[in-house]
């Protein structure tokens, strides 16, 4: 009786860390933007015209949408089916607060986890979800940094001697990375174990599909911060995602939240430009307020609805 209530008790308490995360998230935003004056943000916001900023709102917005088929695929992996809606729901308020709370795979867990159990899924199931989405975005990352080193001319990557060697190591990381995944997805058939829970490969066709639909997500991103830069800079797309790539994974890799500081400084210094660096930094700002800041707020805002409109559902039922 005491084990059935230490694990209903347990269960309770990662079904509410997902909330916890939640309120991380949006103190970790709190101190992110804290860093900036108040005048800094609202002249990086003013500075770029109306018309980009509309277009990074779009490709975050799709963005995101993108990130949800991450939940869909790892459906597709555990052999469940789910409808659309929850799976956009849970993919939609799951990023966002991991990507601002850091730690995807524990503050992102505890999201899902809290969603999908509701809708009868194990725990078993839902950490081998967490683990394959966390594959599906490195894949991606392997891919696409491989894929902008190559597109970027080497001159690109500024005269400093350790930019080069940072995005050749990065680059040949990946590489290596990405053929031995699929090795182990084309020759690997047995069962790997962590603890009681056990995780196959998947197949050469899924890893192809994890790795074209994460780097769709990541290309939609780059946009948002493409977007703002470009009133500032005259930089090609395909040199400026090599540099966004690198960034962008070296921040993740770093472990600290959204990449802070790690994106940037990295981004600044490997981006070939002779523009005012206090406009480049404004766009920075402006990239993580359309792209952090506003998908926190609005997965808040559907959290809070959906935690409302369930509550009201269990009222009736007790009433009846």
């Amino acid at each position: 009786m005491k084990k059935t209530n230490l694990k209903r008790l347990l269960k309770k308490a990662i079904s509410w860390a997902g909330l916890f995360f939640f309120v991380i998230a949006a103190v970790m935003l709190y101190f992110q933007l804290s860093k900036y004056p108040p005048e800094d943000i609202k002249n990086a916001l003013f500075n770029i015209p109306t018309k980009n900023l509309i277009y990074a709102c779009i490709a975050s917005f799709l963005g995101y949408v993108a990130l949800s088929t991450y939940d869909f695929l790892a459906l597709k992996y555990i052999k469940r089916k789910l409808e659309s809606w929850k799976w956009i729901l849970v993919g939609f308020i799951g990023y966002s607060v991991s990507n601002n709370a850091g730690h995807a795979i524990v503050s992102g867990g505890t999201v899902r986890y809290r969603f999908y159990t509701r809708w009868r899924f194990r725990g078993s199931e839902i950490v081998k979800m967490v683990t394959f989405s966390g594959f599906t975005y490195l894949i991606a990352c392997f891919f696409l940094t491989v894929v902008g080193y190559l597109l970027t001319p080497e001159q690109a990557f500024g005269s400093a001697q350790a930019s080069h060697i940072t995005t050749l190591l990065v680059a040949l990381g990946s590489f290596i990375g990405l053929v031995g995944y699929f090795l182990l997805c084309a020759f690997y058939k047995k069962p790997i174990k962590i603890g009681q829970i056990s995780l196959n490969m998947p197949s050469v066709k899924m890893g192809l599909a994890q790795m074209f639909l994460g780097s769709f997500d990541i290309v939609l991103a780059s946009f948002v911060l493409y977007f703002c830069l470009i009133p500032f800079i005259e930089i090609p797309f395909h040199i400026f995602i090599g540099v966004f790539l690198v960034a962008q994974v070296l921040g993740v890799f770093s472990q600290v939240p959204g990449g802070l500081g790690v994106f940037e400084g990295l981004f600044l210094a490997i981006i070939p430009s002779d523009a005012n660096t206090a406009h480049l930094f404004g766009a920075l700002i402006a990239y993580r307020i359309i792209y952090y800041v506003l998908p926190l707020i609005l997965s808040g805002i559907v959290l809070f609805l959906y935690e409302g409109i369930l509550k009201k559902k269990k009222a009736r039922i007790r009433s009846k």
